[in-house]
């Protein structure tokens, strides 16, 4: 027989349940709703200025791979909520798609039975209940935005979005982007540049049309506005950190004409911690103490952590301890919540000092504007500094 000249490499193509079948099948209720709506307009008061009082948190398990551990996680997390709230807006983690250098364990949403039998129509289910349960149990969610068809099933569940280091450069992400009805954060390149994040981020703000799926399952072209509520996400890169001062600065300048007044976050794992869950702390308070030096730019901080501190590894039929990370390294409950803790003081404190200050005048504060005139001035006499 001749040689086929298409599907040459394929093993099966398994029609999936459209999306408007599935919502109908697990639907969001009306409190789910509204939690939901509420975290995102919370979210938008940060990062466009509106809300000056409070700090953005991204925290939870580096992946979900257990809804029974997770929604533990998530009733834990509510209780640190209710006495933060003055300070934080907490959303927490769940990420269901995993990108790998290589190969490995996909996630929740590819591969749900643990066994790599990647039952993807039922992992799509699993990830749409425990959003719906999280979020029932008051606790917002944030994901991120990996395969382009995934926001379909799951997107009117999530408060906040990122597009990660190894697709922020893809121009099927920031057109995804565009569309999304959450925040979103871009995250610096692996390399530790940031060009690719900023430019992801203009990009995200245009209007696009491309290829997608319509709630019915069928192939569509989509047609975007184009999402006002983007930022940037340091989260260091090969060179080492970019956590410091000098590179919120950098940050700051980068997209000072973007019209957003609170525009970086930084993860404190990944690139920033050397991916030892132990630095995290270390990080974030590098962090705060930027925060309590009065620099404004700051949005929030994302940490990694999961019900028992620590990493184990996944073989498909080996029983896995409860509550331990099958990804990156994560940091353990205990001292989740004394960070969280610590991270809600230094925006009170800053907040009472804030306070006793003289007002500021009316429409006289630009982003991050005092970082920015120190960037360009450090660039104008032909220095960049290194972060710490």
């Amino acid at each position: 027989m001749p040689e086929s000249i298409e599907n040459a490499h394929l093993l099966e193509v398994r029609p999936l349940t459209p999306p408007a079948v599935v919502k109908e099948r697990l639907p969001s209720p009306p409190a789910v709703q509204n939690r939901v709506r509420t975290a995102r307009a919370r979210i938008r008061d940060a990062l466009h200025g509106r809300d000056r009082k409070r700090l953005v948190v991204v925290v939870g398990p580096c992946s979900i791979h257990d809804h029974d551990a997770a929604l533990d996680y998530a009733l834990r997390l509510r209780r640190v909520m209710d006495r933060t709230d003055d300070a934080l807006v907490i959303v927490m983690r769940t990420y269901f798609e995993k990108p790998r250098t290589t190969v490995g364990w996909k996630g929740l949403l590819n591969d749900p039975h643990l066994d790599g039998s990647c039952d993807i129509a039922t992992g799509i289910e699993q990830a749409r209940r425990l959003l719906i349960d999280l979020n029932a149990a008051g606790v917002p969610c944030a994901s991120e935005a990996l395969d382009p068809v995934t926001p379909d099933y799951l997107a009117d569940l999530l408060a906040w979005a990122s597009i990660g280091a190894r697709t922020v450069e893809s121009q099927t992400h920031r057109q995804m982007a565009s569309g999304l009805s959450m925040p979103v954060g871009f995250k610096n390149g692996t390399d530790g540049r940031l060009e690719g994040a900023t430019n992801a981020m203009i990009a995200a703000g245009e209007p696009h049309s491309f290829l997608g799926v319509s709630p019915d399952g069928r192939a569509a072209v989509v047609k975007t506005l184009g999402n006002p509520d983007r930022h940037v996400i340091l989260r260091g890169g090969v060179g080492g950190p970019n956590h410091g001062p000098d590179s919120v600065a950098e940050a700051l300048g980068r997209v000072a004409g973007q019209g957003i007044a609170r525009p970086v976050m930084v993860d404190c794992s990944h690139g920033n911690s050397s991916k030892d869950p132990s630095r995290q702390p270390e990080v974030c308070r590098e962090v705060l103490e930027q925060v309590r030096a009065g620099q404004e730019g700051l949005l929030g901080v994302m940490l990694e952590s999961n019900l028992h501190p620590g990493a184990q590894t996944w073989q498909p039929g080996v029983e896995l301890a409860y509550g331990v990370s099958i990804t990156d390294a994560c940091l353990g409950w205990e001292e989740t919540e004394q960070l969280l803790d610590e991270i809600a003081d230094t925006v009170r404190k800053r907040c009472e000092s804030s306070a006793r200050s003289e007002p500021r005048a009316s429409g006289g504060w630009a982003p991050g504007e005092q970082a920015v005139r120190e960037h360009r001035a450090q660039r104008a006499a032909g220095g960049r500094s290194r972060s710490s």
